[in-house]
């Protein structure tokens, strides 16, 4: 299975040491320049772990070769989605609600930070979802009281955290 990447959601996977759950999932991990370009701004502070992450898994995009139907996605999750629809890739992995929107409008099958571990969990390849939710939160990524109660539900874990 061929996952394509956005930055976010690779963001939110680094910070909960989580990265490697990508490759124990889907046989090839692709990333667009600019998604690249921008995980790994100097910047950012998950930007060395992303740049070894990443390495190799750098594809070029055709712009040219689609229309596309685009309601305010930002150039790296036009991108992405572009490089899945190149590639006829299987997920797209994505965790902005407005770029998530525009995926669905273009056919799109997305997963988001969150859903990775839930299926990493349900695989065996994680022990618990709760904590590494918790490393998420305490950057400044932002999950709402909603998502992380359904989350935990959905792991079967307990909303005591």
């Amino acid at each position: 299975m061929i996952l394509v990447a956005d930055c976010s959601a690779l963001v939110a996977l680094s910070v909960c040491g989580s990265l490697n759950l990508l490759e124990q999932l889907f046989a090839s991990v692709v990333v667009p320049e600019t998604v690249y370009l921008e995980a790994t701004q100097p910047d950012k502070k998950q930007a060395q772990a992303l740049k070894t992450f990443l390495q190799g898994k750098v594809r070029q995009v055709n712009l040219e070769a689609y229309v596309f139907l685009d309601a305010y996605a930002d150039a790296g999750e036009t991108e992405a989605m572009l490089l899945y629809k190149q590639l006829a890739a299987d997920k797209l992995l994505i965790d902005d609600k407005r770029g998530r929107k525009v995926a669905k409008i273009n056919q799109i099958s997305t997963i988001g930070s969150l859903g990775v571990l839930l299926v990493a969990k349900e695989k065996g390849l994680i022990v618990e979802v709760a904590p590494l939710l918790q490393q998420i939160e305490q950057s400044d990524i932002y999950l709402s009281p909603d998502l992380i109660a359904t989350v935990l539900e959905l792991a079967g874990e307990s909303c005591n955290h």
